[in-house]
């Protein structure tokens, strides 16, 4: 199958597609990049992801060389000539080449990578029953760092809190941050559900606002479930009657055990079911 890549206003074969070794977002992971979902021609929530994406960008002060309609239309442009409708996209902007020193003010060219491709992050039958997961070791960074709604290429302190998941055999880790607290997955937000009210952290917990989140948030509220952004503690995510993660590849997966302990009865919960259920709709509409 054709797999074209876009490089700054390109579309080059996958196997030809390169960037300096020099550019500052492989040196030192600077640059910033979304995750974007496309069903059924249309890609969803495009504005939402695409406002992330310059801010984020705004943020660390790096200026993306095109307007965020451009960008749009470059993603689409991508899209047709892969011949996809159903798909992934990952959209990068890096700072581009320069020296081997820090100073930003050495690069020049920022890069804008947009790839196309299908994703299957789980397996489906974790849809289906859930999935185990556990609290891991590695502290999601401190959110007066480098902010966590900054979406850049350094996600090394994701990866070492997944390193942590596969050594124990699952597939997913639950991060807390530098108070003890419940933050986020390592690659998605997490909610319970406790005597029918949806709970999830809260922002200043130190979590990326995930698109999907906002979404289930707002279907929860439609359908008349209280939905409270608090801090929660391992003992919370014990005691839940449901859980379930968050994201753009993940959507919406129930989660039945944590840290060996079983989430309620152990199966999916009518509440997440019924989020799912919404999700679907929306994603289909």
């Amino acid at each position: 199958m054709q797999s074209l890549v876009y490089i700054n206003g390109s579309l080059v074969e996958k196997e030809h597609a390169k960037i300096s070794v020099f550019d500052h977002g492989l040196l030192y992971g600077d640059g910033v990049f979304e995750g974007i979902r496309c069903y059924n021609g249309n890609i969803f929530e495009a504005n939402a992801h695409i406002k992330r994406l310059y801010n984020s960008a705004k943020a660390i002060r790096l200026q993306i060389p095109i307007s965020e309609k451009d960008m749009l239309d470059a993603i689409r442009k991508t899209l047709d000539a892969n011949n996809l409708t159903n798909a992934y996209i990952r959209v990068i902007v890096t700072r581009g080449a320069g020296t081997l020193g820090l100073s930003p003010t050495k690069t020049s060219d920022p890069q804008i990578i947009i790839i196309t491709d299908e994703i299957e992050l789980y397996p489906p039958e974790l849809y289906e029953k859930g999935m185990e997961v556990i609290t891991c070791s590695t502290v999601r960074n401190h959110p007066n760092a480098v902010s966590p709604r900054i979406k850049s290429l350094n996600y090394l302190n994701n990866i070492l809190g997944k390193i942590e998941a596969l050594d124990a055999g699952v597939p997913e880790a639950i991060m807390l941050n530098h108070q003890g607290f419940v933050a986020e997955c390592t690659g998605d937000n997490i909610f319970i559900v406790s005597n029918n009210i949806l709970f999830t952290p809260p922002p200043e917990a130190g979590i990326l606002e995930g698109i999907t989140r906002n979404i289930v948030i707002a279907i929860a509220k439609e359908n008349n479930i209280t939905v409270r952004e608090e801090n929660l503690t391992r003992y919370s995510l014990y005691v839940a009657d449901e859980c379930f993660l968050t994201g753009t590849a993940a959507e919406i997966i129930p989660v039945t055990k944590i840290d060996g302990r079983t989430i309620g009865n152990g199966s999916v919960g009518s509440i997440t079911k019924m989020l799912i259920a919404e999700f679907h709709k929306r994603i289909s509409a």
